[in-house]
């Protein structure tokens, strides 16, 4: 007898009003580390029916032009019309900025006398699955996958009437920790008032649901779509939205532990961020060597102190070799200093707005650099599982 299973998964399309916050807070990261890699950075917005209020510590060489980047981001994401709640030439924006602490700045400011210092204490976590070629847990993959597929439907036309606030939610059944079918399909998604609901329905379905999810659908499987009846009054007229609060969308779905800091608006001097990118770097290592199936990683940092106070692996029975031999490997070949995860993932770069949307990990793009399973075939070989590649003969003409 199989030992069966849930596991359900969310994910928001960039006009949620959560998400809006964290694309406004990226984009001012991103404006300022283009003309100062160094800035220190932790901004979180706010935002209600046309308001955005920005409030964080910066300390940088650089300028950004606050209003400019919240009406360019609500444009880019596609509120230009006042009846989605809020609109990028009208909304109010309220700013209210200061430097960093100079007690924090001290601890993480390197020097010739000291290496620099995680911005914070706190946990960060990584995972990874093989479960999909993403590495990534398959119910998060098909919700972000969904609102993607929404997204692109409302600013290519494919659907007429759509507004940018949306959501998506994926029952997934496992049958001995392997994913078999989804259960039920959630859909939740804005638009105009005229549309019809059974137009809208049918045309989601079609061309939303099934292109994405129906290889895991059976006649079983429920949809459920704009299940109260309409879904006009959304963005942020219909909820307010803040920085930082949807962290489980973020990362793994609910799946595997979360420490509890959100990523958005800030640097990479802020473990919160470059610790769990990388956490996750590590366990997709793991991962793609064969010493697990799957993979956790829990680090954890004290302000000012650069070397991690430790470094967990967690590898629920999975593991081709003990457990504590996986560390010894990820203690020996990622050194986990804050300086180290700067700079061996390139972090010093505006790369952060994309990162705000669909989460930030499992993702195909270059710049997601903890994405890398480069260190793959190091740990396979000093694990045993693979020989050395013998070096190609020269030919000499």
């Amino acid at each position: 007898m199989a030992d069966i299973t849930y596991v359900t998964s969310e994910s928001v399309t960039e006009g949620h009003p959560d998400k809006i916050c964290d694309q406004i807070s990226d984009s001012i990261l991103d404006s300022l580390y283009a003309q100062d890699p160094y800035s220190r950075v932790a901004v979180e917005c706010l935002t209600t029916t046309g308001l955005v209020v920005v409030a964080g510590e910066v300390t940088s060489k650089g300028y950004a032009d606050i209003q400019g980047i919240v009406r360019r981001t609500l444009r880019e994401i596609g509120y230009t019309n006042p009846q989605f709640g809020i609109d990028c030439e009208d909304a109010g924006v309220l700013v209210s900025i200061h430097g960093q602490s100079p007690d924090i700045s001290q601890g993480v400011t390197e020097s010739s006398s000291k290496e620099q210092g995680a911005g914070d204490q706190g946990m960060m976590y990584g995972f990874a699955t093989n479960e999909t070629p993403e590495l990534m847990p398959l119910p998060i993959v098909l919700a972000h996958n969904l609102t993607k597929r929404l997204a692109e439907c409302r600013k290519k036309g494919i659907i007429s009437d759509l507004g940018p606030d949306g959501k998506s939610q994926v029952s997934v059944e496992y049958h001995d920790n392997v994913p078999k079918r989804v259960t039920a399909v959630v859909i939740a998604q804005q638009h105009l008032e005229h549309i019809s609901e059974d137009e809208l329905k049918t045309q989601i379905k079609k061309l939303v649901i099934e292109p994405v999810c129906s290889k895991w659908m059976d006649k079983d499987t429920q949809v459920h779509i704009n299940a109260t009846g309409k879904f006009v009054i959304g963005g942020p007229e219909g909820d307010s939205g803040v920085t930082g609060r949807k962290i489980i969308v973020d990362t793994y779905g609910g799946v595997g532990r979360h420490g509890g800091g959100a990523f958005s608006g800030k640097d990479p001097t802020k473990v919160d961020r470059s610790g769990a990118y990388a956490a996750r770097y590590v366990a997709k290592n793991v991962v793609a060597a064969g010493l697990a199936d799957k993979c956790e990683v829990q680090l954890s940092y004290a302000i000012g102190v650069a070397q991690p106070t430790s470094v967990n692996v967690d590898t629920f029975g999975t593991n081709k070799m003990p457990e504590a031999k996986i560390v010894e490997l990820v203690k020996k070949h990622f050194k986990l200093t804050p300086r180290w995860i700067i700079d061996h993932l390139n972090l010093r770069r505006p790369i952060y707005r994309k990162t705000a949307s669909y989460g930030h990990f499992g993702r195909d793009d270059p710049d997601f650099t903890w994405e890398k399973t480069d260190l793959a075939e190091t740990l396979k070989i000093e694990a045993g599982l693979s020989k050395p590649l013998k070096a190609e003969a020269k030919v000499i003409y």
